[in-house]
């Protein structure tokens, strides 16, 4: 219950920073936290203060004996779908939700070109009118159930506070690196490739040239 309220704490705290997410380790030397984000240089701060702070709230309100913080940067950013939701809510409160439907697709072209299978961006609540709705935003190839849902596809939540109401986002990527189960590999040995090379010599050539090529194919199986 302590570690959850401790990542509670640094996600608002940083939320508007590219946060990401943070693990807790205990060592002989005291608890080591390592808080993930893409802008480090915003949670370290001018000369290591908000660092400063932050070691001190975790000893003064958590009961930390020796907190050990350190900074881990991320290193795709936007195939981190905490982070991206987290990017998501700052520009949903800077410029209103009207511009939600821009938001949503440029995020999610963004997603694409930075290597994922597939993406899906879900925004809940009073978007663009007085009644709550949901709108959802995907691309590519996403499992939305399974083994492969549970353990490999990324998620994260965030929210976004307007003059409307509050607007839940939730992020969901797949990235090229998963191992789908159904995927099958073909290998073909040397005498297969000889014979897919020559099917494609004699639909390169031209229709005169066809009949030498398979005489020619036939003579060295013959001779084989």
């Amino acid at each position: 219950m302590k570690e959850f309220k401790i990542r509670e704490f640094i996600a608002k705290k940083f939320m508007k920073t590219g946060y990401s997410h943070t693990t807790i380790q205990k060592t002989p030397l005291g608890d080591k936290i390592t808080i993930y984000t893409t802008r480090p240089g915003l949670i370290v701060g001018r000369k290591g203060e908000n660092i400063k702070k932050l070691t001190t709230v975790l000893k003064n309100k958590y009961s930390l004996e020796n907190p050990q913080i350190e900074i881990g940067e991320v290193e795709n950013p936007f195939l981190d779908a905490q982070s991206i939701a987290e990017k998501m809510a700052y520009s949903l409160e800077k410029f209103g939700s009207k511009s939600f439907k821009s938001i949503g697709y440029k995020t999610l072209q963004s997603i694409m070109d930075a290597g994922a299978m597939g993406a899906e961006i879900v925004l809940s609540g009073k978007i663009p009118s007085a009644r709550s709705r949901s709108w959802r935003f995907v691309e590519g190839y996403l499992k939305k159930c399974g083994h492969v849902s549970d353990t490999q596809v990324i998620r994260g939540e965030s929210t976004a506070y307007l003059k409307v109401g509050a607007i839940g986002i939730s992020v969901s990527i797949m990235p090229k690196t998963v191992s789908l189960p159904d995927r099958i590999i073909f290998k073909t040995s040397g005498e297969q490739l000889q014979e897919v090379k020559q099917i494609q010599q004699t639909q390169e050539a031209k229709p005169e040239d066809e009949i030498e090529i398979i005489r020619k194919a036939r003579i060295k199986k013959e001779t084989k």
